[in-house]
C-alpha cells in the first residue's frame, strides 16, 4: 500500500468550523452540550451531519438501530469498504468534542479527498453509531454492540430509559430509525479518532495517542433493602439504614481498586436513595458500580471481591442486597496492523506519539470483534471529559484528523 505524501493535510479551520456548527445544537448549560440520544436533539445533529455529507457526495445508509453510513465509493467495487467514524450524542453535561470529532474528522478527510481529486480503491464510509454513551439507554455502545453480534437487536429495542420509554419506540419517534439490517455489513477495517478523555498526553506534552488496548469494563447496579424510620426517635443500634450501606460499598469499590494500582480503577456513579427525605432514614438505595482493567483476571477478581463485600457489608447491617451486571466488556487488543498504520503516519507527520491504553469504552471495542479496528487519541485539557467544560486545541484536532486521514487513506489505497 502506498503511503499518502507526508505534505497532504486536512483543512484544519474547515474541521473546527464543523464541530462549533455542530455544539449549537443541544447546547448545554456551561457552555457544552446536551444531546442525548434519540432526543429530538439528537434528530437535529443527525440532519445536520446527513446534509453535510450529501454536500461531499455521499450516499447515506440507515440501519435498523439507526446506525448512519456515509459513503464514498472506491474504484473497485468489489473491495471492502474502509469505516471511518464516532458519535454525535452526548453526555447530559457534555462537551463539544467527544465522540463528535471522530465523526467530523471522517468527513473531514472525505473533503480533503474531494479538494485533493484523490481516488481510492476501496469504498470509505464514516459512521455515527447510535447511543454510545449509554447515558439514557444502558448500556454503553449500544447499537455497536448490536451490530458486532453481542446484543441482540429486540433486547435493545426494549431497553428503557428513567422515564420508561423504550429504545425502539423513541428511534421511531424521531425519524432514524432504518430498514438495513443491523450487522450485514462487511470492513476491510476501522479506525476512530477521539479525544484521550484523560491526562496522560497533555502532561507528557504528546500530540498523539496510538492506541493498542482498551480497558475491560463492569457496570453493576446494586440495590440494598433496609427500613425506612424516623432519624429522631430510632436509636442507633435499631436502625437498617440503606444509605449507610451504600456509604460502606463506596469505600469498599476504592479500596479493592487501590489494590491493583495502576491497572484498575472504580467508583460509584448512579445513586438513587429513597424515600429521599431529610428526616428519614434511608430504607433503600439503588446506584451503579463502574470498575474498570486492561487485565481480565484483574477486572474478574475485582468483580468477585466487591460482590463478597457487598455480602459481608448487607449482613453486618441486617440489610438485604441484589447484584445485577448492567453492562460488560471484556480488555481489549486492536488489530496490530491497523496500530502499525496509525503509528507510522504520525511518524511521517512528524507528531510526537506513544502507546495508549483508552480508560473509557468506545465504539471500536466491539467492532473490534468483527473487523480489524485501532483508535486515534488527541489531548484533552486537564483530561477532562463527560463534563461542559471539555475542551481541547485546534491545533489537537487537526493533528488527530490528519494521522485518522492518513491512516485511512493508506488502507483504502490511493489510486494513481
Amino acid at each position: 500500500m502506498a503511503a499518502p505524501g507526508e505534505n497532504l493535510r486536512i483543512n484544519a479551520d474547515r474541521l473546527w468550523d464543523s464541530i462549533m456548527e455542530m455544539a449549537k445544537i443541544g447546547p448545554g448549560v456551561a457552555g457544552g452540550n446536551n444531546r442525548q440520544t434519540l432526543t429530538d436533539e439528537d434528530s437535529e445533529g443527525r440532519a445536520l451531519f446527513k446534509e453535510w455529507c450529501e454536500e461531499a457526495g455521499l450516499e447515506m445508509g440507515l440501519d435498523q438501530m439507526g446506525n448512519m453510513f456515509a459513503r464514498r465509493e472506491g474504484t473497485d467495487p468489489d473491495a471492502l469498504p474502509v469505516y471511518v467514524g464516532s458519535h454525535l450524542d452526548t453526555q447530559p453535561t457534555g462537551g463539544k468534542y467527544d465522540g463528535v470529532l471522530g465523526v467530523l474528522g471522517g468527513l473531514e478527510l472525505i473533503r480533503t479527498l474531494n479538494d485533493l481529486g484523490i481516488k481510492t480503491r476501496h469504498p470509505i464510509v464514516i459512521t455515527n453509531w447510535t447511543n454510545e454513551e449509554g447515558t439514557r439507554f444502558a448500556p454503553a455502545m449500544l447499537a455497536s454492540g448490536v451490530f458486532a453480534g453481542v446484543h441482540d437487536l429486540e433486547w435493545a429495542y426494549d431497553r428503557t430509559d428513567a422515564k420508561g420509554k423504550r429504545f425502539g419506540d423513541e428511534l421511531e419517534r424521531i425519524g432514524w430509525k432504518g430498514n438495513e439490517p443491523v450487522g450485514q455489513r462487511k470492513m476491510k477495517a476501522m479506525f476512530e479518532l477521539h479525544i484521550e478523555q484523560g491526562p496522560i498526553l497533555e502532561d507528557e506534552g504528546i500530540d498523539i495517542g496510538v492506541v493498542t488496548h482498551g480497558q475491560g469494563l463492569k457496570w453493576l447496579q446494586v440495590t440494598l433493602t433496609g427500613k425506612e424510620s424516623h432519624t429522631g426517635s430510632t436509636p442507633m443500634p435499631k436502625r437498617r439504614n440503606a444509605g449507610l450501606g451504600m456509604a460502606r460499598v463506596t469505600e469498599l469499590v476504592h479500596e479493592v481498586a487501590m489494590d491493583y494500582q495502576p491497572h484498575a480503577v472504580g467508583a460509584i456513579g448512579h445513586v438513587e436513595v429513597y424515600p429521599n427525605s431529610r428526616n428519614i432514614i434511608p430504607g433503600r438505595t439503588v446506584f451503579t458500580i463502574d470498575i474498570r482493567s486492561p487485565d481480565k483476571k484483574v477486572l474478574d477478581t475485582m468483580d468477585a471481591r466487591i460482590r463478597e463485600g457487598i455480602s459481608t457489608i448487607a449482613e453486618a447491617m441486617d440489610i438485604s442486597y441484589e447484584v445485577e451486571q448492567v453492562g460488560h466488556f471484556d480488555p481489549v487488543t486492536f488489530d496490530e496492523g491497523c496500530v502499525k498504520t496509525i503509528r507510522e503516519a504520525a511518524e511521517r507527520l512528524g507528531y510526537s506519539h506513544r502507546d495508549i491504553v483508552s480508560g473509557a469504552g468506545h465504539d471500536a471495542c466491539w467492532i473490534n470483534r468483527v473487523a480489524p479496528t485501532a483508535m486515534v487519541m488527541c489531548p484533552c485539557v486537564d483530561g477532562l471529559s463527560h463534563n461542559e467544560a471539555e475542551e481541547i486545541s485546534k491545533e489537537w484536532a487537526a493533528a488527530g484528523a490528519n494521522v485518522l486521514f492518513h491512516a485511512v487513506v493508506e488502507t483504502a489505497e490511493i489510486v494513481e
